[in-house]
């Protein structure tokens, strides 16, 4: 069976037509007595949003069942001919789990812009004689799956000081670790970018994944593109996977129509791949104990000889001073996500956990009431990006928008004037508390504390921040909303429907389209 399904560019206009017709007839056909009814059902509806709920009908934790420690997983660092290795030996249930980690050189802008697009396809093409076809049952065969992602990330004392790696990781029983790191070396030495047709379907299945999830990721694309100009991490955030990124993967994908164009990009993939393959690597592996050592020695001596001489520039993004976008991006959406920033400070800084309760305290209380019973959004609230020091309000299909992006602003006047109940800021500080503990499996919270160790971010410094969390007093949160969420240094972002482009001179906004 074929089934072609064509687009109907007029049937969006024509449901919204329907809809309207319906809610004509269905008010022309009200009595006055139903229009009272009606409107005495909404004073009600607002009288008990208004009300405050009663938490003691239900079971409390209290800052007193908080545990003292933070559980983090044991590190063992190995050297075995020339080559680094980081070992985690915990529980896996018989998977081994193993990483490459490749220093990123010093890139320029053209670079940047294409290390997101390589880390996608590094995996997605054939290897020396094999085509792509080859590969995947090559992977199918001998691991659970293998991947490759770019980690470029702030250190926790500057925002503005940046280190970065390639990744590529894999996965595979205990027994086929011998094949997992043949398949893992190939993939990393020997990638390939000449099969173009191969090409040109990954550029456009990612665009269109890309522009999908606009919808669904809506709020996130707002928030980036809000605090684009606040940290070289967050700007490199909106041109890679932000809204910037899915325009400039729309281009893409147009110019690959001419031959000279993706022969161009091909070039250029495989320069930067040359690039990659010259600089310091370390390797991670995470496995039971008995077969951490093995593992090890096995891999080293695949490894032998492959140790890399070069010595590039360190990488580093250009620095930024801080700046509002004040950004308007039309696209095909029927709802709004607002969102507002503001640059605030790293995760180390002291005033960074204070922020960080200041967003839950503001998300549980005024602006889940505000914006999404009051307002009907679906979602809204506030985060603070340590790795960024960017502050965040955000609305989630969101059927306002100027009304919306004023409720970010009471909120922190509801912040200074209002009495507020030590309840409401023990929510606040337990909710981060259980994001900093919350437990994951043993192989994935040993790959977050390699991660977090390669940036700076050690278990004396995250057991810092949770006993700063701890201590956090309602004084903290007015200070910090003072001190760093001021309205003339704000940045606004509007990912919306075309009918909204004449409220942008009036918001100050630029507009852009996707």
């Amino acid at each position: 069976v074929r089934l072609v399904m064509r687009p109907d560019t007029g049937m969006t206009d024509r449901q919204e037509e329907a809809e309207q017709q319906r809610l004509e007839q269905l008010q022309a056909s009200l009595s006055e007595q139903d229009k009272a009814r009606l409107l005495e059902q909404t004073e009600r509806l607002q009288q008990r949003q208004l009300q405050k709920d009663d938490p003691d009908v239900l079971p409390t934790v209290t800052l007193a069942d908080v545990p003292g420690a933070l559980k983090y997983p044991q590190r063992q660092d190995q050297e075995i001919d020339g080559q680094r290795f980081a070992n985690y030996a915990t529980g896996t249930n018989g998977i081994l789990y193993q990483q490459i980690l490749a220093e990123l050189p010093q890139l320029d802008d053209e670079e940047m812009v294409l290390l997101p697009l390589l880390s996608h396809l590094l995996t997605e093409v054939g290897l020396g004689d094999l085509s792509y076809l080859d590969v995947q049952k090559w992977q199918s065969r001998v691991s659970g799956g293998i991947s490759a992602s770019y980690l470029v990330r702030a250190l926790p004392e500057d925002v503005q000081k940046t280190r970065g790696f390639l990744a590529l990781g894999g996965k595979a029983l205990v027994r086929n670790q011998d094949a997992l790191c043949e398949l893992m070396e190939a993939s990393f030495a020997h990638c390939r970018f000449d099969e173009k047709q191969r090409l040109r379907e990954l550029i456009s299945q990612a665009r269109l994944r890309s522009e999908s999830s606009i919808t669904g990721n809506g709020h996130s694309l707002a928030m980036v593109a809000a605090g684009q100009n606040f940290a070289p991490v967050a700007q490199l955030a909106h041109r890679a996977g932000g809204l910037a990124g899915i325009a400039d993967l729309k281009r893409l994908d147009d110019s690959l129509a001419q031959e000279k164009a993706l022969d161009s990009l091909l070039q250029r993939l495989t320069g930067l791949h040359s690039r990659l393959l010259t600089q310091p690597r370390q390797q991670l592996v995470v496995a039971e104990s008995e077969v951490v050592e093995g593992a090890n020695r096995n891999w080293a001596q695949r490894l032998s000889g492959t140790a890399a001489t070069a010595s590039a520039a360190p990488f580093a993004l250009p620095t930024l001073v801080p700046s509002p976008a004040n950004q308007m991006w039309i696209a095909n959406t029927q709802v709004h996500f607002c969102a507002r920033a503001f640059a605030t400070v790293p995760g180390a800084h002291p005033d960074a956990a204070a922020l960080t309760v200041l967003a839950g305290f503001l998300r549980n209380n005024f602006l889940y009431r505000s914006i999404r019973e009051q307002g009907g959004a679906y979602g809204g609230g506030a985060s603070q990006d340590n790795s960024s020091g960017i502050f965040r309000f955000y609305s989630y299909r969101d059927p306002r928008l100027v009304e919306t992006l004023a409720d970010f602003d009471a909120s922190l006047d509801w912040l200074q004037s209002s009495g507020h109940e030590p309840r409401l800021l023990e929510e606040a500080i337990l909710g981060v508390i259980a994001q900093i503990d919350k437990p994951g499996s043993p192989a994935g919270e040993a790959r977050q504390a390699f991660v977090g160790e390669l940036f700076g971010h050690s278990r004396e410094s995250r057991d810092l921040f949770r006993q700063r969390a701890l201590n956090v007093q309602l004084d903290d949160l007015q200070r910090v909303a003072a001190t760093y969420l001021k309205p003339e240094l704000a940045s606004t972002a509007v990912l919306t429907r075309s009918d909204s482009q004449v409220l942008a001179e009036s918001l100050e906004l630029e507009v852009l389209r996707l």
